[in-house]
């Protein structure tokens, strides 16, 4: 398949692109800022699907809102109607389109008369046409201190500059540009073309929030390096914002050095802590050291040696019942405490012992459910 991307070089586009290049079996071809509409019949050659992406939606004169939205949709459209008349090849096109063109403002009256342009292509020439009004889009590589405030709080909160917020309360609607990417990609693979009541295609999911919200997530991503509290980042709104603000850390902070606790028996240090499923932590141990010698009520653990070997050694608190066993770092083996069992862990080894450690609750000093008793 040949692939037409407008705007190849923009936010949408750039990302795009990568997906596109994934794929052994697409061949994409763009159209940049740079380049004049009357290339567009040319670039159209052997075209299989466009990707209209290119528009201005921050001009330096408000008459570009017409060339750069309006004429270059009539023109690409033109070109692919073309196409039509000279070979019957009916050349989908996706158009990203704005919430912006249901209102009266010149950015999105540009926006629907492109809609328009194109929509008239699809009647006259039956193309399959897809009409997208996104509303805020934000991902990797979306242009900061523009017109995102996703793009610009994560590019200058991750560089400890000031953000702008005029009204906390003030509602957003925002869509990830993977989830962008993924519905295009499926158009392009001959997924039904499902529409919105207002006939005009749509991404899902979306996301409705506040600006104050996006911020304050946004402030404890870069937070949790000094708490080492992560938030809930695997799923929905958090995970995607999450991953926007650290493609924002410049290079010099792609690395963080966390508290290290040590003394004569080794090393102990805590990496990641969750507000529901425990943190992760490891410790080092010397030759001859014996770590823990005590018991919880509710508290369970995973140990997992990674260099070295350990014996473990548990007792019931009230039956008295024990049990022993060894394991090393050339093996892959956890090894879970249970509430109501001392234990302890010794390096028997002949060289520094380390070990992996989750707790299933972040340790609190005040209630650390942790009492000594040696075995």
């Amino acid at each position: 398949m040949k692939v037409l991307i407008t705007g190849a070089n923009g936010f949408v586009g750039r990302n795009l692109q990568l997906h596109l290049a994934e794929r052994r079996d697409v061949e994409v071809v763009c159209f940049t800022r740079g380049q004049d509409v009357s290339a567009l019949p040319a670039l159209l050659q052997g075209v299989d699907f466009v990707f209209h992406l290119a528009g201005i939606n921050r001009p330096q004169d408000p008459h570009e809102f017409v060339t750069g939205n309006v004429d270059l949709t009539q023109a690409l459209c033109e070109a692919v109607c073309a196409v039509a008349d000279s070979s019957g090849k009916r050349v989908p096109i996706v158009y990203t389109s704005s919430i912006q063109a249901a209102r009266d403002n010149p950015y999105g009256q540009s926006k629907r008369r492109a809609e328009e342009a194109l929509l008239a292509a699809a009647r006259t020439h039956r193309l399959p046409v897809h009409v997208f009004r996104l509303p805020n889009v934000f991902g990797k590589w979306c242009r900061p201190n523009y017109n995102s405030a996703v793009a610009t709080f994560c590019h200058n909160i991750a560089r400890d500059l000031p953000i702008q917020i005029n009204d906390p309360a003030a509602p957003v609607t925002l869509v990830y540009v993977d989830d962008v990417i993924e519905r295009f990609v499926q158009l392009m693979d001959g997924a039904d073309a499902a529409v919105d009541a207002d006939g005009f295609a749509s991404v899902a999911p979306q996301y409705t929030t506040t600006v104050g919200e996006l911020a304050r997530l946004i402030r404890t991503f870069k937070d949790s390096r000094d708490t080492l509290m992560t938030e809930r980042v695997g799923t929905g709104l958090v995970r995607a914002l999450y991953a926007t603000y650290v493609s924002y850390l410049p290079p010099e902070a792609f690395t963080y050095t966390v508290p290290q606790h040590g003394d004569a028996r080794g090393v102990f240090v805590e990496m990641l802590k969750t507000p529901d499923c425990g943190q992760f932590s490891f410790f080092t141990a010397h030759p001859g050291i014996t770590r823990g010698g005590h018991y919880h009520h509710t508290k369970t653990e995973k140990f997992l040696v990674i260099r070295g070997e350990a014996r473990f050694r548990f007792r019931h608190m009230q039956t008295g019942e024990t049990h022993e066993l060894v394991t090393r770092g050339d093996k892959a083996e956890i090894v879970e405490t249970v509430p109501g069992w001392t234990h302890d862990i010794t390096n028997i080894g002949g060289d520094e012992m380390v070990v992996m450690l989750w707790a299933n609750e972040v340790f609190d000093r005040a209630r650390p459910d942790t009492y000594a008793c040696a075995l």
